[in-house]
């Protein structure tokens, strides 16, 4: 795969992430999107093209960890690992519910 061709896979999967993130947050009425925004294309190279990790298997112990220290970017974090198999997208109607 030429590295265009993973670039723009990479700018597709951003895309995507943010709207999912305003999506979630505008359906949640809580959180922010200037975060999430901001650090998209960031987490999606991270957990799509850097970090070792196994979604089907999420206490390999040979994972990378991700710790985000900018809370308000969290919904982006959550966005991210959805599209990568970590929890099923519809899982995203439940942000900030409670429970």
């Amino acid at each position: 795969m030429s590295s265009e061709t993973e670039y723009q896979q990479l700018e597709v999967l951003a895309r995507k992430g943010r709207w999912l993130a305003i999506s979630t947050v505008a359906e949640s009425g809580a959180g922010h999107v200037g975060g999430p925004f901001s650090a998209m294309d960031i987490m999606v190279a991270l957990y799509f093209r850097v970090m070792k990790i196994r979604p089907e298997e999420p206490k390999w112990p040979e994972r990378d960890r991700f710790i985000l220290s900018k809370g308000h970017s969290s919904i982006g974090q959550y966005v991210v690992m959805a599209l990568r198999g970590f929890l099923p997208i519809e899982e995203l109607k439940t942000f900030d519910k409670g429970g």
